[in-house]
């Protein structure tokens, strides 16, 4: 009876800490577990308490790489419960921090942590002995990123500009010149870092995912539209809790998120492009075709090249943005408490994220609850890693071992996001 166990102690390349434990008896995989065993971060016992207006800045702790993502929700969920919507330059200019969270995000995934397992190196260091201009390029487009969360947000890390209701302040129209510049300089980047991973050879793998993105009215999703799905599901934030349910597994400190009744599904890049592949400008429909792309890509392993379409996207828009930005006659609209509750989800680098507040009537918050990508995620991650080994089986350990950390990584996963909670019962006799 052959058995064979195989165990990654720790994943490298992604954000946070994790491992993985692959159990294989007689030739099948009988449990592919991705164990995520940072200690539980407890914000949302955290925001307990606090003024519903603390919300953005505490959030944003939550990610390094993503907190623009954590502080939209907030936001958009905050001002839902007071019956305020905001529009105009503001959202736009919300819109446009957002570009630079995905343009950094990204370009730091695609060319520091994942391009290395295609191209058979052990880290971008040492890759960048032979493709140095890739890794250039995709410096330099981190910074354009980092230089848009700096402008608008007030710095590059954990933001500290974004308020319930617009921003503590907003830039004038020369304060954006430099950035503009830069941006297009990125660009150019950006095209030729999609032209880069095209060129990758990419495993014949498919799923046949449950994808759930935001959809919008026109645009393509940042802050804003419903939750939908490719088999039928279209609803607002505030339903999130009635079609989704998170459950507690022995294995992850983080919660894994199902579709109740159905299982798994997947959230990131490739939802959003499946979903949304319509709401592309023509040109970069027509670059995501040059790549070897269609309107419907089902392989993981091809996330790396809807990201690279995706930071096209996020450059032609900042830049679209900033070409028609008339600064707004205050920086934020006032918001009072009441008591109420609110839902809101956006789209972070690596999929949705769901933020629901119960606010009392003076404004503090009695419950948050912080939905994000990585545990949605989690669950087909496992089912792709069965998957890839199973089919991978005859492979030498360290080379299946290999495929499925780069399996993983198709997902850009930040551990420590979805070690937020843990739901501990405790049992006596």
């Amino acid at each position: 009876m052959a058995t064979r166990t195989i165990r990654v102690d720790m994943i490298a390349r992604v954000e946070g800490e994790g491992a993985l434990d692959l159990h294989i008896r007689e030739g099948k995989v009988t449990r592919a577990e991705l164990r995520i065993f940072e200690p539980p971060r407890l914000f949302e016992a955290l925001l307990r308490g606090r003024d519903f207006r603390e919300a953005p800045d505490i959030t944003a702790r939550i990610c390094g790489i993503c907190p623009v993502a954590y502080q939209m929700s907030a936001v958009h969920a905050m001002e839902q419960a007071m019956g305020v919507e905001v529009g105009g330059p503001i959202r736009d200019l919300r819109r446009l921090l957002y570009c630079g969270e995905w343009i950094e995000s990204h370009a730091l995934h695609i060319v520091m942590l994942h391009a290395p397992d295609f191209l058979g190196f052990p880290d971008a260091i040492a890759m960048a002995r032979q493709h140095g201009d890739a890794v250039r390029g995709g410096l330099l487009l981190k910074k354009a990123g980092n230089g848009l969360m700096r402008l608008l947000g007030g710095r590059e890390i954990h933001p500290i500009n974004v308020k319930v209701g617009g921003f503590y302040r907003v830039p004038d129209r020369a304060e954006f010149a430099s950035v503009e510049e830069e941006l297009k300089r990125a660009r150019h980047f950006a095209v030729q870092l999609l032209r880069w991973v095209a060129g990758f050879t990419f495993p014949a793998f498919e799923r046949d995912y449950e994808f759930v993105a935001l959809r919008h009215a026109s645009a393509y999703p940042f802050n804003e539209g419903r939750i939908v799905s490719n088999r039928g599901i279209d609803i607002a934030a505030a339903d999130y809790a009635i079609v989704f349910e998170e459950r507690h597994v022995a294995h992850s400190t983080a919660l894994q998120a199902v579709i109740k009744g159905r299982g798994s599904y997947l959230v990131g890049p490739l939802a959003r492009y499946n979903l949304n592949f319509d709401r592309l400008p023509p040109d970069i429909q027509a670059l995501a075709r040059e790549a070897g792309l269609g309107p419907v890509c089902r392989n993981p392993f091809q996330s790396i090249v809807v990201r690279a379409v995706e930071v096209i996207y996020a450059c032609d828009e900042a830049l679209r943005l900033i070409a028609a930005y008339e600064p707004p006659a205050a920086p934020a609209i006032a918001v009072e408490p009441r008591a109420a509750i609110g839902h809101a989800c956006t789209e972070a680098p690596r999929g949705i994220l769901y933020h629901r507040y119960e606010i009392t009537a003076d404004g503090s918050i009695r419950e948050a609850r912080i939905v994000p990508p990585t545990s949605q995620n989690q669950k087909s991650i496992e089912e792709d890693l069965r998957v890839v080994a199973t089919r991978d089986i005859a492979l030498p350990d360290e080379e299946l071992r290999d495929r499925c950390e780069q399996a993983i990584r198709n997902y850009d996963p930040c551990i420590s996001c979805s070690a937020h909670f843990l739901k501990l019962g405790v049992h006596r006799r």
